[in-house]
């Protein structure tokens, strides 16, 4: 029989009104209580070493770094406690479940999905939301035999960061990558940050090199690169 306790949940997210939103909500389910709030990776380490939660509700955008990062730490200082991801954005699945998440869902999830997800990862199960299982099927039927995918830290970038990789390696700044891709400048820095993180490399320079000296490779990106319409 399951334990019938409330699950204890830590939000963190670094936008206070998506906090707040998921109190109001969640508060009303007897099945959890939340224990507390965090808006930082920072903060999320501290709060979870102080309020012993049972699963952290983790964004993977932050202000001081990603989720996959917070998740790794935390799951690596507190292996008993539960990890779900609630994205806004699909492209951030791999990582997270490498750095031990237990769940990924995406934020227009139904709120009775999100009590099951809850529910699931906080008596030691795995979830995936449907968008997100479909989004991991699609990654695997489309990377097989790719170009570069055998190569383990290639193989490590989302969608979105291997348009970014051939952006970084003709020299482009954040604010130009974010002009060619339509984003933010400060989305694109965390997308960079990622980047450079999963292929191991401390800086721009070096995964311009990374680029640089795979050929295939290059070409390979060179594809995904989107086109600039000229002005």
């Amino acid at each position: 029989m399951e334990d019938e306790r409330p699950i204890r949940l830590l939000l963190v997210d670094d936008h206070e009104l998506v906090r707040v939103g998921l109190r109001i909500l969640l508060e009303a389910a007897p099945q959890v209580a939340i224990v507390g709030e965090a808006s930082s990776v920072a903060e999320a380490l501290a709060a979870v070493a102080e309020r012993r939660p049972d699963v952290v509700v983790l964004d993977m955008r932050l202000p001081d770094g990603t989720g996959a990062e917070a998740c790794r730490r935390i799951r690596a200082a507190h292996p008993q406690v539960q990890v779900l991801i609630l994205s806004a954005f699909d492209d951030d699945i791999v990582p997270a479940i490498q750095a031990g998440a237990a769940g990924y869902v995406l934020k227009n999830i139904r709120l009775p999905e999100l009590l099951e997800a809850i529910r699931t990862v906080g008596h030691g199960g795995s979830f995936l939301g449907p968008a997100v299982t479909e989004r991991v099927l699609a990654q695997l039927r489309g990377g097989a035999g790719a170009p570069g995918a055998d190569d383990e830290r290639l193989a490590r970038l989302s969608e979105q960061e291997r348009r970014i990789l051939p952006l970084i390696a003709e020299g482009k700044t954040n604010r130009e990558i974010a002009e060619v891709l339509a984003l933010s400048e400060h989305t694109v820095k965390i997308y960079v940050s990622d980047l450079l993180s999963k292929l191991n490399c401390k800086r721009r320079s070096q995964a311009a090199a990374f680029v640089a000296r795979r050929p295939d490779l290059a070409a390979a990106l060179d594809a995904r690169r989107p086109a600039v319409s000229p002005r």
